[in-house]
């Protein structure tokens, strides 16, 4: 198939490492303490950013794996406001280091985190991290007490979970936005089972892409499946115009054609709003089930 130009591409995930202190069941990108930064340098980040700001990015959200345990994260959030995108990094929140605070404060970081429950033995439960809750909390007090935006996305993992009761606490600690979502049968979720598109919301590679730590561009974070290219073997705009990108367009387009679903996992994308009703009122976030639901939002949606 011949290359043809793709829509403006106005956000990219950046996942810089799959290193993680946790090893939720659920995690879509199956990192965990054994997990690794990748074959990426820093110097392929930082170029990476360049050729993003060049195409007219608006926006990098920073992922991982947890972004935080990326040594080089700091440059890299410098790099990126100096050319004018807006950053947001998601982290779990568990530690962070004072060089990062100081990051996050000076070049205004959004900061977005997942929360599983009010009560720690069923939020570290989820995180196979005993202390977790504790500190995800405190960190969250702490960003919101310097002044640091955070969003929280609350995903319904285990029946019986306390997801309402998480969204809640959330609120109460001042996070102004609770969005959520069901667990998605990628990665870890999946239990083995192949990943497919129909799997997928439809929205990938509309006008966002994600780059993993080889290089690899993904139409998400969750269909990394469908690879693009690769962004060390070729630049990022000849990547997401290629022959290959085309193809993985025309391969959502025909299992998802007009019938997308009107909104993304809100946990994922800083430009969505929480979707109301949505999980934790419902316990998923499918427009086409949740239709005729009747339930309060939970959080100040956008």
């Amino acid at each position: 198939m011949a290359g043809t130009t793709l829509s403006t591409l106005r956000f990219a995930w950046l996942e810089v490492t799959g290193l993680c202190q946790e090893t939720c069941s659920h995690c879509y990108a199956d990192s965990g303490p054994k997990g690794s930064h990748g074959t990426m340098t820093v110097a392929d980040w930082l170029s990476v950013i360049d050729q993003l700001a060049g195409m007219g990015t608006v926006d990098v959200q920073f992922i991982g794996g947890e972004p935080t345990l990326y040594p080089y994260l700091p440059e890299l959030i410098e790099r990126v406001h100096g050319r004018g995108l807006g950053i947001e990094v998601f982290s779990n929140l568990v530690h962070v280091r004072e060089p990062l605070w100081d990051a996050f404060t000076r070049y205004g970081v959004k900061l977005a985190t997942s929360y599983y429950s009010d009560t720690a033995t069923e939020h570290d439960g989820v995180t196979g991290l005993r202390g977790s809750h504790r500190k995800t909390r405190a960190n969250v007090a702490k960003a919101l007490g310097l002044g640091i935006p955070v969003r929280g996305g609350v995903v319904a993992v285990r029946g019986g979970q306390r997801v309402e009761e998480a969204a809640r606490d959330l609120v109460s600690l001042g996070v102004p936005r609770v969005g959520g979502d069901r667990a998605r049968a990628f990665g870890r979720a999946s239990r083995g089972a192949a990943p497919t598109i129909r799997d997928l919301c439809g929205h990938c590679a509309q006008e966002k892409c994600a780059i993993g730590p080889t290089g690899d561009m993904w139409p998400c974070v969750l269909g990394r499946f469908l690879t693009m290219g690769n962004v060390k073997s070729a630049p990022v705009a000849e990547v997401w115009n290629g022959a290959q990108a085309a193809q993985v367009t025309a391969d959502l387009a025909t299992v998802h054609g007009s019938g997308v679903q009107s909104c993304t996992p809100p946990q994922f994308l800083p430009m969505c709003g929480p979707c109301g009703p949505c999980v934790p009122s419902v316990g998923h976030c499918d427009p086409r089930e949740a239709s005729n639901a009747e339930a309060p939002a939970i959080g100040a949606s956008v």
